[in-house]
Order: C-alpha cells, then structure tokens, then sequence
C-alpha cells in the first residue's frame, strides 16, 4: 500500500515550471522527464501620439517568475493529501490548483488593464483640457486681431504712402499675426478625432484673410487680395436680378383647370395641378388622411384639394372614364387589306380540327383529350398564291357555345363543316345560327367524302331545312366535297374562301394604337396570365400599356401560333400576349392606352362597376334569403378548376344545366390554373368535391388534400364530367373509380424508339413504376396526355416494375407529347361501391 502511495507522490503527471526562464520541466511516469522551450509571447500595446513608450521588452518577463510562489504555496497542501489517494485523484488535484492559479492570474492581469484603462482616460481628460485652452487662445488672438484691422483705416493711409520705399524688405509687423497658427504644432500629439477640432477656428482665420489689413497691405507675398465669400454671393445675386429671375419678386400662380375622375391618385392629381405631390400628402394629412403619393384618392377628396390649392374643377361623367371603341372609326383613306379571319364550325366528332391540321400540316388533333377540342386554337395558313388567312378552330360539344358564338363574332367568313356519313346534327344547327346571328357569309365543307356511305347530295337538301341554300341548289352559300384524311379539294377549298374574303373587300388601319379580342385565356405557371388574342385593328407592340376588361398590363411578350416571339402584330394575327394584371375573361377586347396611369384607371372603374352588379345581384332583404333557406331544393356544392377561361365558363354553365327543381349545382368557385391550397381549404369547409378540368393540385395543395380528406374528380373530357356530375346528383352513378397513385417520376431525358415513337428516360422519385399501369403525364401541373405504359426497361432488360431512386425507360401508348422535366403519375383504378 505504501508502495503505491509513494509512486504517483514521486511521478507526478503534470507540467512544472523550471527555474530557467522560457524553459517547462516536463515529469513522465518511470522517471522520465523531459524539458521544452517555451516561447512566451507578449501584449502587443498601443501607444498614443504624445505618450512616452513603454520600458523596453526584456522587463516584461521577470515579473512573470513572481506568480510563482502561489502554486508552489499550495504544494505543501498537496504533500499533505491523505496516504490512500489514488493517481486519478492526484490528477484532479492538480488540475483543480493549475486551474486556481490560471484564474487568480486572469484576475491580476484584468486589474493591471483597469488601471492602465484609468491612466489613459485622465491623459485623455488632460489633453482635452489643453486642446479647449489652445482653441480659446487662438480665438482670443482672432478676436484681438479683428479689432486690429477694424482701427488700422487711418494708420493703412500714412504706410501706404511709405510702401514703395519698403518694396525690397518686407515689414517686421507681420511676426505680430503669425501666432495664430501655432497651435497646429500640437495636432500631431492629438488622436485623430481631434483633428478636426480646431477647423471652426481655421475656417474663421480664412474667412478673416479675405479683409485686408495694414500687415497685408505691407506684404508683398500675400499677392492679390482675395475675394470673400459673402462678395460672390452678392455678385451672383445681382447677376440674377440683372437677368430677371431675381427671388425678390415672388412668382405668380398658375390656376389650371383640372379633369377630377371618380378615382385618382395623389400623384397624378398633383401633376395635373402642377403643384409637388409633398404638399398634397401634407394637406391630406393636416385632414387626418393618412395617404402616400401612389395611394387612389375619391373624387370629392380630390375636389377639396383642387379647391384648397386655388384650381378650377372639371368634373368627369363616368363614361368618359371607360374606353369606348365604338365612336372611334378610322377614316377610309388609312385602311389598308389585311387577312382574312376564317372560324371553323360544325359538331363534334365531324373533323374541324383534321381539316386545319391537313391545311396547316401538322397533327393538333392527337394532343387534345379525347380526340376533341375543347380549347379555341388559332393558326395562320399561307396559301399557295402568297395569301395568309387566320383560323380559328371552335370546339363542336354542346358545352362550348359561348366559344363558338365568339368564334362567330370576331371572324369574317365561317366554315361549316358537316360530316357526309353523319348528317345535320345539334351543334351543325347552333354554328348555323350563330353564323346568321353574327352576319357573317359561309362556306359549307361536305367533310369525310372518301368514305362509301357518304351522301353529298342528302346534306345539301337537309340544309334547305334550315334556310342554307348552296350554289349547287341555285343559292348564295359556296360548298365544297372535301376529305380532310385524304386531303382532297382542300386547294378548292382555299380559293373559295380567298373569293369570298375578295368580295368583302377587308381593310384595317394598322397604323394606330392596337385593338384585339380575347379569344382564350389562361393561367401559365411559368408565364403568369396568357390571353391569347385577335389583333382586330392597328398593331400590338412589346411595351405597350392596355386595359382588358377588368385587368390592365403591358405587353412583356408577344407570341405567334409557331411559338416564336415577334417584336409587333398587325390587324387579322392570332398571338398570345404576356404582361397581364390577371386573366381575363374570353370575349373581352383588349385596348392599346398612352400610359399605365389611364390603363389603372380604367380597369379600377371597371372591377367596380363588376362589384356593383355583382352586389346588386345578391339576395338584399331577409325574407328572401329565409325563403332560400325553407325551400327543400338540395345543393350540390363545387369547386371548379381549368387549364382555360373558356373551358371555365363551358363547364359552369354545362353544370347550371343540369339542375332542377329538386337539385341544384352551386358552384363555389370558378377558376383558371392549377388547383391551389386556397381551393383545397374553400372545399374542405363547405365538403365540396374540385373538379379539376386538365390540372392537378401543387404539392402544397396535395398534402392538404390528403390531410383534410378532400374528395378531388378530375376529368379531361367536358362530357366524361357532365356524364358523371349528372349520374352521381341523380344517384344512378355505379361503382365509384378510386386511383391509387402507385408511383411518381421525372422524365429526364426523352429519345427516339422505334420510326414514330418515343421513349422516356425516368428517375423513379416515389412508390412504383409497373408495366400495363394507367399514367398521367403533367406538365407544370397541368395534364398533357392520360396514357397507359407500353413497355417498361431497366438499361437493356424488359422488366415488370422499377422502385423509388432508380432509373429506367419507357414508351408510353398513343403519346409522343413528351418533354425533358415532364412529371409521370402511375395509379391502379379500383372501382368499389358508391356511398354518397
């Protein structure tokens, strides 16, 4: 026992301090020792000008040996530590006393650095004290120098005459004067904040040197007198008085007439007061309005101001407000040609859009769902003789009727086509009627004539019906056989509408701030609102201001029907127009306004006259919002998205139409773009089903859907979604379809595979991705093409399915819509019972 007490006693693990100075003894366990040079570096201090430097560097470290004795004071404590302590105690011990010595020396360095601290501010104090004497000093001689000039006039008259005669040596007297600058020799001694302290005093010596003295006279060196600053203000002031636009005479104010509309802002009210916008927002608030320059004032506010200010008032009705085109008419001699705008119309299913796409050469049909269209396309055809004609192509479902009477309202010429195996239908009678409607001439195609059960002949008797008599039955109305999948007669088809745009004689004036139609609107997750537009007359130019409706804009871009930006767009072009406040509704006209101001003030008076019809709408008085609530009508409430305006509207009234007496459809909220966290919410509260029509939900929106257990229907054709709508509010609807999205991926990278199709190379991002599987293939947000996988392969093998984090490839069926960051949806369709 006692052996082991005197080891650790002997070897001590620790550090020790040998008597060498910059020397540490190092002590080991079986007697080793071992000694290093430390080198011990010192405070860096700072010395103030005018301070004598601290003693020399080798000093420093002979106080340093003094802390010393402490630890070795607590060594005896350490010696009498009791016999049975163990090595890992001894080390504690140790630690703890290096750690005690570590902070009493932190402690005596902290009290040496308050007491160094307390010097320097009493130097500090000193030099202050010297510097506010030295300043009134030379103030004092300043002064004393002042009443010397001010009494010398009579003494400069006699030693003027003696100047000459001194020219060589100059006068002793200027010795008098130069004190004043002597207490500069203490600047270098002062901290750089003082430096500048004396500059009051200098300024006043220069302003001083300007006035002449008997000493400045006498010197030869001072040269020219300088002149004072108060005499070039005072030479400047006469310049302007001698020009007329002296301060003296106040400037006389200008009373204007000022225009007040209903609504303006502080800013363009001050401007045409021609008064500073400050002043107005200080009148404003003197009223306790508290309002900024950009904030919209009303029409008696701003009379108040007008009237405050000393204007005269012109009150503006509110007609003069809005944009009325139609008194605008261009005179004859500035119309030139311009193309011809062609709308096709006709049922559906009856080959419209296979018609454009042999005249165009290209294949729209195959990206629209269900093989018809439900979007209003418009393309520009170049015929064979040069001329450009514009097409528009109107979706044939009865759901679609406002689209095609706004085909029919904005076009010049309507083409009919009517299927020779099918016959007259619903929608052939509606286009007919809306053509007669509008008053516009038509040219009826007899389409699908290369089949062996059509009948030309029987179409041309079935339209007498209906008060259309072709040429070929003795009447005004051209027809043409045509086959749009043969491409038979379509050159025929070209000339007589070029004949028939002759007769008409089209003329617009280009050259004129633009006018245009909404033929289509939509919310684009890159692009913001798209309207895409019909340029009715002059010509619509990047970084022009309009008002559209209830919205206003500038024009950021314009795009043609190839997709390509284009600088500007003349009378008769279909282009998609960038730069809008908001969507706006299909059919509303764009006009081209001189600046941003008058276009915000339109479209404000607009949305509030909106607001005013929409209020006035609402059920005022109790007794019929009582009598709403006793009737036994059911609602059906719904929340309705869409990837287009015109799809919106097509899908609201189709669903108003199918309410009766017993049920009713109420829908919430109609809106254009993908379906958001607002919508999802509005839902949830009122435990309505979102139809979403072509879009799908943000990620955002689909964890709240999930969460809130919002019921989402989502459809891509218009009559799939009344079928449906319809069958469940009558409760004949059989079982329900459920999707469960098995797996999502990115598209990465897009290849030929095979002559016509193409595959698609995917990162699996979550669950599964299996062959034979329903996909869904979205575009921000917004649905592409619904499809089945065709063929599923991981690097050259044909597999069943791919899981989360892998890549494969895969060719889709009946798509070839497909592009690199494309999003694929995979999802398994259980149908189980409907319970409602």
């Amino acid at each position: 026992m006692s052996d082991e007490d005197k080891k650790p006693a002997r070897k001590p693990l620790g550090l020790k301090r040998a008597v060498d100075a910059g020397e540490v003894k190092q002590t080991f366990s079986h007697g080793r020792t071992n000694k290093v040079a430390v080198e011990v570096k010192r405070k860096r201090k700072l010395v103030k000008p005018g301070e004598t430097p601290p003693p020399p560097p080798p000093p420093p470290p002979a106080p340093e040996p003094a802390p010393a004795p402490a630890p070795e004071a607590k060594k005896p404590a350490a010696k009498k530590a009791p016999p049975g302590e163990t090595p890992q105690e001894k080390v504690a011990r140790l630690q703890r006393e290096a750690e005690e010595e570590r902070l009493r020396l932190a402690e005596e360095a902290r009290k040496r650095d308050e007491q160094k601290a307390k010097k320097e501010a009493e130097d500090e104090k000193k030099r202050q004290e010297e510097n506010r004497k030295a300043e009134e000093e030379a103030a004092k001689r300043a002064e004393e120098e002042a009443k010397a000039a001010a009494e010398a006039p009579a003494e400069a008259e006699g030693e003027a005459e003696a100047a000459p005669a001194a020219k060589g040596t100059p006068a002793p007297a200027p010795r008098k004067f130069t004190p004043v600058a002597r207490p500069e020799a203490k600047k270098p001694e002062k901290k750089k904040k003082d430096d500048k302290r004396p500059a009051p005093a200098e300024r006043k010596d220069k302003r001083r040197s300007g006035k002449l003295t008997v000493t400045k006279a006498l010197n030869e060196d001072e040269g020219r007198r300088a002149r004072s600053l108060a005499a070039l203000k005072r030479a400047r002031e006469k310049e302007r008085r001698m020009q007329g636009g002296g301060s003296s005479k106040p400037r006389e104010k200008q009373v204007r007439d000022v225009v007040v509309p209903e609504a303006i802002t502080v800013g363009e009210l001050a401007k045409r007061m021609g008064e500073k916008g400050a002043d107005l927002v200080k009148e404003l608030f003197n009223l306790d309005m508290m309002v900024t320059v950009n904030q919209t004032i009303d029409q008696d506010t701003a009379e108040l101001l007008v009237e405050q200010f000393g204007h005269n008032i012109q009150k503006v009705s509110e007609a003069d407000v809005d944009i009325d085109t139609t008194v605008d008419q261009d005179p004859e001699e500035t119309l030139k040609p311009r193309p011809a705008v062609v709308t096709i119309m006709g049922h559906v299913d009856h080959g419209k859009t296979s018609l454009l796409d042999a005249l165009r050469g290209s294949n729209v049909l195959k990206g629209e769902a269900g093989g018809i269209t439900q979007h209003i396309g418009s393309y520009q055809v170049k015929t064979k003789d040069g001329a450009v004609i514009t097409f528009l192509d109107t979706p044939g479902h009865e759901a679609f009727t406002e689209m095609r009477a706004r085909g029919a309202n904005v076009t010049d010429i309507v083409v009919l086509v009517v299927a020779a195996d099918d016959g007259i239908m619903p929608q052939t009678i509606e286009a007919i009627n809306h053509t007669k409607a509008a008053g516009v001439p038509m040219i009826v195609a007899i389409n699908k004539c290369d089949k062996p059960e059509a009948n030309p002949q029987k179409i041309r008797e079935r339209l007498l019906e209906h008060e259309v008599i072709v040429e070929a039955m003795s009447g005004d109305v051209q027809d043409v056989e045509i086959s749009a999948k043969e491409k038979t007669n379509l050159d025929e088809l070209l000339e007589k509408i070029a004949l028939q745009a002759e007769l008409l004689e089209l003329k617009a004036n280009p050259d004129r701030d633009a006018e245009a139609t909404v033929i289509e609107a939509q919310l684009d997750k890159g692009r913001g609102p798209v309207a895409t537009v019909l340029i009715t007359r002059g010509t619509l130019k990047r970084g022009d201001n309009f008002v559209v409706g209830t919205q206003s804009g500038k024009v950021r871009a314009i795009v043609n029907d190839q997709g390509k930006q284009i600088k500007e767009a003349g009378p008769s072009m279909p282009v998609e127009v960038l730069g809008l406040g908001g969507v706006p509704n299909a059919g509303d006209v764009l006009a081209v306004v001189e600046n941003e101001q008058r276009a915000r003030e339109v479209a404000e008076y607009r949305q509030e006259k909106a607001t005013e019809k929409r209020t006035a709408l609402a059920p005022t008085s109790f007794d019929t919002m009582f009598n709403n609530l006793a009737s036994n009508v059911i609602e059906f409430p719904l929340v309705v998205k869409a990837d287009v305006q015109g799809s919106v509207e097509a899908i609201t009234n189709a669903l108003h139409n199918l309410s009766n007496d017993e049920i009713k459809v109420r829908v919430l909220h109609a809106g254009v773009g993908a379906i958001t966290e607002s919508d999802v919410t509005l839902a949830a509260a009122s435990n309505a089903p979102i139809i979403g029509f072509n879009v799908r939900p943000n990620p955002k929106a689909r964890q709240l859907v999930e969460r809130e257990k919002v019921r989402m229907m989502y459809y891509d054709v218009i009559y799939h979604l009344t079928e449906e709508i319809a069958k469940e509010m009558a409760g004949e609807l059989g079982p329900e379809r459920i999707e469960n999205v098995v797996g999502r991926a990115e598209v990465k990278q897009v290849f030929p595979a095979g002559k016509k199709d193409k595959a698609a190379g995917l990162l699996v991002i979550e669950g599964v991705i299996r062959k034979g599987l329903h996909a869904r293939l979205t575009r921000d947000d917004v649905i592409v093409s619904a499809t089945t996988i065709a063929s599923l392969r991981r690097f050259k093998d044909d597999v069943d399915e791919v899981r989360a984090g892998l890549e494969c490839g895969v060719v889709l069926e009946d798509t070839n819509d497909i592009k690199a960051g494309d999003n694929l949806e995979v999802f398994e369709v259980e149908e189980r019972e409907r319970t409602l």
